[in-house]
């Protein structure tokens, strides 16, 4: 913007303060989004459950359904159809809708049998600390919830890789039974995913 046109919008701003409101205060858009998959419903049929999409916007938003699902009678019957086409799309769909639920049936029962181990180790006889095992197969982020566990506890933590692989959190001090009540009222993990026990090192 030259100076010219900036001066000459700080003047139009001054004689016509009204007018500026309007210009610098846009109106927030609602935007719908898919209860399936979480896009915008205009964007399900890219997605990998596009058949479970369309039911749900049909019995939701069924005006929105119509707009953007069911074609024009009039260019629909003046396309050419190709059966062999349409069913080969039709069993490739099929093919990847089932394979994302397969994937996602495997992520829930991974997580049902998922467990997370506290174990109370004796360093030496006036020092402990409580070592976390598995908190990534809950989607938790480690660095984040053990800088959460420091300041809950107000102790030392630490995130470091296992020889095994993964991750684990040390935390300094002696409080196993207290950080699993934790991991139950704030990260909701069920109490029976989650085993206290104690060790030395």
């Amino acid at each position: 913007m030259s100076i010219q046109e900036a001066r000459k919008l700080q003047t139009t701003s001054k004689q016509h303060p009204s007018t500026m409101s309007e210009i610098t205060e846009p109106q927030a858009k609602n935007v719908l989004y898919c209860a399936v998959c979480s896009f915008p419903p205009e964007y399900c049929e890219f997605g990998p459950s596009s058949t479970k999409c369309k039911e749900w916007l049909q019995k939701s938003h069924p005006e929105l359904y119509s707009k953007i699902w069911e074609a024009d009678p009039a260019a629909a019957a003046a396309a050419p159809v190709n059966p062999a086409t349409q069913d080969k799309a039709a069993h490739a769909q099929a093919k990847l809708e089932a394979k994302h639920m397969a994937n996602l049936a495997k992520e829930m029962e991974k997580a049902k049998l998922a467990k997370i181990q506290i174990t109370e180790i004796e360093r030496t006889k006036r020092k402990h600390v409580t070592v976390i095992v598995g908190l990534e197969d809950f989607g938790l982020d480690m660095k984040k919830t053990a800088k959460e566990l420091g300041k809950k506890f107000a102790t030392g933590c630490s995130v470091t890789k296992r020889p095994a692989g993964g991750e684990e959190i040390t935390l300094q001090g002696e409080c196993g039974e207290e950080v699993k009540d934790w991991l139950e009222e704030v990260k909701k993990i069920d109490g029976k995913q989650i085993d206290v026990g104690r060790g030395k090192k």
